[in-house]
């Protein structure tokens, strides 16, 4: 454990540090995020955040394979490298996009190409659980299933970036989450707790805390494309990489396979917004007649500003619920209890009413504006 706190802290340390850099950076050579209809900030901001969380994210996961317990296990040290290759070819196309903003159908091509990197390498998911059986994938089939994963989570949070630290911070509070759920999950079924799904997770909960200080409203600096799509490939792959360090025999045989689910669930609970949110634009485009990549300001975040939240408190709700979503996954699949659901449930009900009468709760008392 006390190598993966390391990790996590050269990565913080690393993406805060250089942040300021590639904000300079940005701003010399125009990769800057213009003020659109669609958006909130009201000022030119700079982008290129995504790639000081791609220096932090390598520099901690390299450390990681040079350490001494971690790094004598060579599925770590193999699968690493091959997610850092997915992820820098990702960063380079989100890079681009800031750049000189690429049509969708490019952008859409560099995300199944930086999956089909990582597939390439060997990092592919090669199982997947059902009701009374887990189910072995073949080549065609696992090469398939790891680029629609990859390209879904990428696409999902890419989706979610429309205010200041909002997908930096979900993306974070997920990822430790998943963090702790498959260094648990290692233990439970005697495998090594050294796994590269640990690695990615703690290095990618690093930057995210590195890079909030940066990022939290008012933002000096964003993400851009070239981080958001980074989170979503790292979170894909942390989900990829576990199912093909865990022994599916070893699943199959075991009289309770929550633990089979839960490695595919997680992922999903942590974007369970940003999945809902990319859904409903998919539906609502498309029901009006437009492409369903046509940007618009009907987001779950622009909902939330509209029924008179600050960016803050939204932000901070849709933190809640990522949380409160993630940590129940998690708590099941540690506890498994019952009072987990109950707790679950009273959570969920706090913060759904917070949700809807926050704003006027705090118009009431004065409280909750953006200082």
């Amino acid at each position: 454990m006390r190598e993966y706190v390391l990790v996590l802290l050269v990565s913080a340390a690393i993406t805060f540090l250089l942040t300021g850099l590639c904000r300079r950076i940005a701003l010399r050579s125009g990769a800057v995020a213009q003020v659109r209809d669609r958006d909130v900030h009201t000022v030119p901001i700079p982008y290129f955040g995504g790639v000081a969380m791609l220096l932090g994210v390598a520099a901690a996961m390299g450390l990681a394979v040079h350490l001494p317990w971690l790094g004598r296990h060579v599925g770590v040290q193999h699968d690493t490298y091959a997610v850092l290759a997915g992820a820098t070819v990702i960063c380079v196309v989100g890079v681009l996009d800031d750049l000189i903003e690429l049509n969708a159908l490019a952008k859409f091509a560099g995300q199944i190409c930086a999956a089909a990197v990582v597939v390439a390498l060997g990092v592919k998911m090669l199982w997947i659980p059902l009701p009374n059986a887990i189910i072995s994938l073949d080549n065609v089939a696992s090469t398939a299933v790891t680029v629609f994963f990859v390209v879904l989570c990428t696409n999902a949070v890419n989706f979610v970036d429309g205010l200041d630290g909002l997908a930096s911070g979900v993306v974070g509070i997920g990822a430790l989450a998943f963090f702790l759920y498959s260094y648990y999950l290692a233990s439970e079924q005697h495998l090594v707790l050294a796994t590269t799904s640990s690695v990615i997770t703690v290095a990618l909960a690093g930057a995210c805390l590195g890079f909030l200080p940066h990022n939290f409203s008012p933002a000096r600096i964003f993400m851009g494309d070239s981080g958001a799509m980074l989170l979503g490939l790292l979170l894909a792959t942390s989900t990829v990489s576990l199912t093909g360090q865990m022994d599916s025999e070893q699943v199959r045989n075991a009289s309770d396979l929550i633990p089979a689910y839960l490695p595919l669930v997680l992922p999903l609970a942590v974007l369970a917004l940003p999945l809902a949110d990319l859904t409903l634009a998919v539906i609502r485009r498309t029901a009006a007649g437009r492409s369903p990549f046509s940007p618009d300001k009907q987001h779950l975040h622009h909902r939330l500003l509209k029924r008179g939240h600050t960016q803050r408190s939204a932000v901070t709700v849709m933190y809640v619920w990522t949380a409160v979503i993630s940590g129940t996954v998690v708590s099941l699949g540690l506890l498994r209890n019952w009072w987990v659901l109950a707790v679950a449930g009273a959570l969920v009900i706090a913060t759904a009413l917070v949700t809807v009468w926050g704003p006027r709760w705090w118009k009431h008392t004065g409280t909750g504006g953006d200082r």
